[in-house]
């Protein structure tokens, strides 16, 4: 089996070091069939895509589809969680841009209502001094990330638990459920190998994510990769890796 596809790399229209060929080019030359351009969404106040330069990226990858044909390049979004709703920053005019959405919970998100969504952040910044408000911060972590599964259209949820604590099992139940695919990212430490188990109890689907922010780390996927081995993941549950 063969990883074949990094459907998580960032590039400097987020806060990634390097330009969408740069990715493209690092893609080729390890092997990789499909590569995924998935900057931050625009909801994020400190490295989100502009939105000005949504349709730029859509019409610099359609130009590069034709200068690298030998790998298919997909625009995606890693799309940011607003709200305690499930809100995400994948506004109607720009949906049909995307070919893949990523989505997942990240500090410096603009929460949708300041007063309601911004215990979130809260809580998540004082989880890691603190466990005092960890039942509450789970809770609320995990009914965001559930409506955000519910309420939209998400291809990967991306490195769930990665930055304030979750009820993993019942996310999973989410995803299978929608058919949304858990990443294993190979930057972040989720999913855990525990967390993998848990998951494992279900149907979902997984998906190993480089995450890279830099272009010699796209297609990096050993630490994850070890990771679902030492659990026992069929690997055919693994939808970037191909059997050849």
């Amino acid at each position: 089996m063969k990883m074949t596809k990094d459907f998580h790399t960032h590039t400097i229209y987020s806060d990634g070091k390097g330009t969408i060929e740069d990715n493209i080019k690092a893609a080729i030359k390890k092997g990789l069939k499909t590569i995924a351009i998935s900057d931050h969404g625009p909801g994020h106040l400190g490295f989100g895509i502009k939105k000005k330069n949504i349709q730029l990226v859509r019409n610099e990858i359609d130009e590069l589809k034709y200068k690298y044909p030998e790998i298919e390049i997909l625009y995606a979004i890693e799309a940011n969680i607003l709200g305690l709703d499930g809100t995400i920053d994948v506004y109607d005019e720009y949906k049909d841009y995307y070919d893949l959405i990523l989505c997942g919970y990240h500090f410096g998100s603009n929460p949708k209502k300041l007063f309601r969504d911004g215990e979130i952040h809260l809580l998540n910044f004082l989880y890691k001094f603190t466990k005092a408000f960890e039942k509450r911060t789970k809770l609320l972590n995990t009914e965001s990330v559930c409506r955000a599964i519910e309420n939209n259209k998400i291809d990967i949820l991306t490195h769930p638990g990665a930055k304030g604590p979750v009820d993993i099992l019942r996310i999973a139940k989410a995803a299978e459920k929608k058919g949304t695919l858990l990443e294993i990212n190979n930057s972040h430490g989720h999913l855990t190998e525990d967390e993998i188990k848990i998951c494992m109890t279900t149907d979902v689907g997984f998906v190993i994510g480089s995450d890279a922010h830099r272009p010699k780390n796209v297609g990096g996927f050993e630490i994850a990769l070890k990771k679902a081995k030492n659990v026992g993941l069929d690997l055919k549950r693994i939808v970037n890796i191909s059997e050849e």
